[in-house]
């Protein structure tokens, strides 16, 4: 069974960065394609960042493109979130997710087989 664990939430101000990690363990992330999912308060999980299993492609939502930066590293089995100039809608919980079965569009949650419990991210003065 594949456990994901995130890490790196907090408290920034507007403008500021913060950099999150999800490392994996019971599996390798060379095995899996991996997705970063947030939930702002009060609204439904939505789809930020994807990385293929190969690492040769990425996606990004409209809302961070530019901004955020998604990255895997097998060596450490740890997938990496740079968000820079974070603002106030980036405030939620944020997820990672892992999926080897690939019926389903990558912005779609259903599509994972792992979760980890999320990490939160505040944005504020």
């Amino acid at each position: 069974q594949v456990q994901l664990i995130e890490s790196g939430g907090g408290l920034v101000q507007p403008g500021g960065s913060l950099r999150l990690s999800c490392t994996a363990s019971g599996g390798t992330f060379a095995d899996y394609a991996v997705g970063w999912f947030r939930q702002p308060p009060g609204k439904e999980r939505q789809f930020v960042t994807y990385i293929t299993q190969g690492s040769d492609t990425t996606y990004y939502a409209n809302s961070v493109r530019g901004r955020f930066t998604i990255s895997k590293d097998n060596a450490d089995n740890t997938v990496y979130l740079q968000m820079n100039n974070l603002n106030p809608d980036d405030t939620a919980i944020y997820f990672c997710a892992a999926r080897n079965d690939f019926r389903r569009a990558h912005i779609d949650p259903r599509g994972y087989n792992y979760w980890g419990r999320g990490t939160q991210v505040t944005v504020s003065e």
